[in-house]
């Protein structure tokens, strides 16, 4: 797992199949995320298309996206349908102050919390993911209505929401419908990943194809960015 304190900010493409995983790997991406965009903001795909996934990505990091359970009990479920896929790490929906009373983490495989942005998470909501087991946590965003991960929370919330993460040792991410010019003002915040999807497809459409050009250039402007460390 990567070190939550370290400085360098890492491009997550979130990928519906092996072609776009293979694409991705080849053009840049750190971590290649499985997740199906005509399904919503977390829409799991299929256990075998995700083992497709995983055996496409190569040496690159993977993960997948659960869904979005209603409770403890239903995120189980779902987090237990992908567990055997080989992935690296596991996402699933989380609300704030959802009580974790059903909820059993698949032993062996990070999971990562998605709070979603509309709901007004910010950084007293880390404590608890980190309380329960969870060993990351990321803001995305629920609605795909073209309105920006920075429309619903401010950046001051997020730089704080990214400090609580590392403060507690949880790895911490930052996606929503972000474009490639959102990666110079979202990096300086220090996050481990920033996520994409309709920022790389064409005609930035997230239920289109991915462009292998927006794919590196967004690595190529996450390489430029200057690590916290060397700039402070």
């Amino acid at each position: 797992m990567p070190d939550p304190s370290s400085p360098r900010v890492r491009l997550l493409v979130s990928v519906r199949d092996a072609a776009e995983a293979a694409l991705a790997r080849d053009h840049g991406a750190d971590l290649i995320d499985a997740k199906d965009p005509d399904r919503g903001a977390l829409g799991a795909l299929l256990p075998e298309t995700v083992r497709a996934i995983v055996a496409a990505s190569g040496d690159r990091l993977t993960s997948a996206v659960a869904g979005e359970p209603q409770d403890g009990a239903q995120a189980t479920a779902c987090l237990a349908a992908l567990a055997g896929t080989g992935v690296r790490y596991l996402k699933i929906a989380w609300a704030p102050g959802r009580e974790v009373a059903g909820l059993t983490l698949p032993a062996g495989i990070p999971v990562i919390a998605v709070l979603f942005a509309e709901d007004g998470p910010e950084g007293a909501d880390v404590p608890a993911l980190a309380e329960a087991g969870f060993s990351g946590a990321m803001i995305d965003t629920r609605g795909k209505d073209g309105r920006r991960l920075t429309d619903h929370v401010a950046l001051p919330r997020l730089a704080a929401f990214v400090a609580a993460c590392r403060s507690h040792g949880l790895l911490s991410g930052l996606a929503g419908s972000l474009t490639l010019d959102d990666i110079p003002v979202l990096a300086a915040l220090g996050p481990g990943y920033l996520g994409f999807r309709g920022g790389l497809c064409a005609a930035a459409d997230r239920k289109g194809r991915l462009d292998p050009a927006r794919i590196a250039e967004g690595a190529r402007r996450l390489a430029a960015v200057v690590p916290r460390s060397e700039a402070a």
